[in-house]
């Protein structure tokens, strides 16, 4: 909100600005040789109208000057997304504009922190239910049909044929149940990422997405340096989900995954590229909103762009602390 006193300044901007106008074209009238007779001759009319045009020039093309601020601020107001934060207005003009532009940055400021603390929590609670669900998986519904397995066998190994043979099948029905719930279980909750570390967890990652139509090869630096868990937890998610894309909607055949500690080592590079069609211009969906939520917890840069030649690219790129730069 613009108070009373950048109000007026603004008013004042725009009311000197006219007035040196005004002032300008009535001085030229006085000092020159105009007359204007009665009735107004044409020689006339044509001087007054050219006068007024150059009134209306010079003060339009000072509006246009003084209010460029504006226009700049209305933009960036339009534009900006505070899922690519760091976007600053230059604070030019003076008085009331200046002002209002230092308050605009400052409102960005909040609302990024805000959008950040508020998405720490959200997708804090996230993980949590993900790992309650995939707790209840294995022990609850993961138990329940290996008991129904164990029966199914008993009643196969005493059943004549050919009523055991279709018990068989049954059992073989609910044995691949079980190891598909087992396989959300996983990727609900990476055990392998607490139990064995990131490159362990990107490797098994890797291997879950490799299909018969879809190869995944993975490329993965030994001499990562030490991570904390929120960024090893955001670096497998955003491969987890940029895989997930691939394998849904690219119709990719391959895809290269490579996790790289490059020179002059002040950043981790999580790079993902498939050979698909490509996102050509495609909205951007929940999936992808939710990577670059993560990856603006722990500071990072997210990039998704065609991939050279066909295909698409993610690159996450991770900033590392200046305990981590000297390992």
């Amino acid at each position: 909100m613009v108070d009373e006193t950048q109000r007026l300044s603004l008013f004042w901007r725009i009311f000197l600005l006219n007035a040196a106008v005004v002032t300008a074209a009535f001085g030229l009238l006085m000092i020159g040789p105009f007359t204007v007779s009665t009735p107004v001759l044409l020689t006339e009319a044509m001087i007054l109208s050219g006068v007024l045009a150059v009134m209306l020039a010079a003060n339009a093309g000072l509006l246009r000057l003084g209010l460029a601020p504006l226009d700049r601020l209305a933009h960036t107001m339009n534009t900006v997304d505070l899922l690519h934060p760091g976007h600053r207005l230059t604070v030019t003009g003076r008085n009331g504009i200046a002002d209002l532009i230092r308050s605009f940055n400052t409102m960005l400021d909040r609302l990024e922190a805000e959008r950040a603390t508020s998405a720490a929590r959200a997708l804090s609670a996230q993980e949590a239910e993900r790992q309650r669900i995939a707790q209840e998986l294995h022990d609850e519904v993961g138990q329940t049909l290996t008991a129904v397995l164990l029966e199914l066998k008993r009643v196969a190994d005493h059943a004549p044929e050919p009523v055991s043979g279709e018990v068989r099948q049954v059992q073989e029905t609910v044995r691949n149940g079980l190891d598909e719930i087992r396989r959300i279980a996983r990727r609900l909750r990476p055990g392998v990422l607490e139990e064995l570390g990131l490159a362990s967890a990107l490797k098994s990652l890797a291997g879950e997405f490799s299909t018969a139509g879809l190869t995944v090869r993975r490329t993965i630096d030994a001499d990562l340096p030490g991570l904390g868990k929120e960024t090893e937890l955001v670096l497998y998610r955003v491969a987890q989900e940029a895989l997930t894309n691939t394998a849904r909607h690219s119709g990719a055949r391959q895809v290269t995954l490579s996790l790289s500690h490059p020179s002059p080592r002040t950043l981790i590079e999580l790079r993902i590229r498939d050979d698909g069609r490509g996102i050509a211009g495609a909205p951007e969906g929940a999936g992808i909103r939710g990577m670059r939520e993560r990856a603006l917890l722990i500071g990072a840069d997210l990039t998704i762009r065609p991939a050279p030649g066909r295909g698409t690219e993610v690159l996450l790129r991770v900033p590392l602390g200046e305990e981590k730069r000297h390992d």
